[in-house]
């Protein structure tokens, strides 16, 4: 709907399907013969993991796995880009942040389910694009906010719920400080992400994606 009111539906094509669907994902990377590939599908929400753990690993795995499938036995794809998240790390619970070389340890289903899907990815990049004409990164995003976003669990949509209701927001874990940034910000690094390594093959990788140190804040 909001791309329709943007008025720019007729210089796409839109193309639907459950990435868990091995078969129909193929058919649509059939149909578009994409370029460039960013694969940003997950089951997003830790909450949801705990309730949900089989569920999770089938989408954030099984999910991942079948789109580098599709890019391996594609001919056109040049450049691609799998989307993660901070949580693929260990938490060792220190005041500083991860580097990309820190152990991939989540512990909830959710960013165990991202942890494997890093691996996957590492795997079909040195097992199928080294040396081939395939660029493939991985980016670990933090906590992203913005427009569109009304999912459960997240600290400015529920906010808003528990203003428009009059009621008292619940802070589940208030002292946690987390790298808040907008969604324009790390879609501008995805986008320069792919195309940069697409030209340069040393830019091949992991990539942390996040505001500066000075600009990451305690949820409370």
């Amino acid at each position: 709907e909001a791309l329709r009111r943007l008025g720019v539906l007729k210089e796409l094509r839109d193309l639907r399907g459950e990435g868990r669907d091995a078969d129909a994902l193929g058919r649509a990377f059939a149909a578009a013969r994409p370029e460039v590939v960013f694969h940003l599908a997950a089951q997003p929400i830790v909450r949801t993991s705990y309730r949900q753990p089989v569920e999770t690993f089938a989408a954030n795995v099984m999910g991942t796995v079948n789109v580098l499938e599709c890019i391996r036995t594609s001919d056109t794809v040049r450049s691609a880009l799998m989307v993660t998240t901070d949580k693929v790390y260990e938490n060792k619970e220190w005041p500083w942040g991860y580097r990309e070389n820190e152990p991939l340890l989540g512990y909830d289903p959710y960013s165990a389910s991202k942890s494997c899907a890093e691996i996957a990815a590492h795997s079909y990049r040195q097992s199928f694009f080294a040396g081939s004409g395939v660029r493939l990164s991985t980016a670990r995003a933090g906590n992203v906010i913005g427009g569109g976003d009304f999912a459960p669990d997240r600290i400015i949509p529920d906010c808003i719920r528990a203003a428009v209701r009059g009621q008292v927001i619940d802070i589940r874990n208030p002292h946690s400080t987390r790298p808040y940034q907008h969604v324009l910000e790390p879609l501008s690094v995805y986008l320069m992400l792919a195309a940069r390594q697409a030209e340069d093959a040393a830019l091949v990788g992991a990539w942390n994606v996040g505001p500066d140190d000075a600009d990451c804040v305690t949820t409370g």
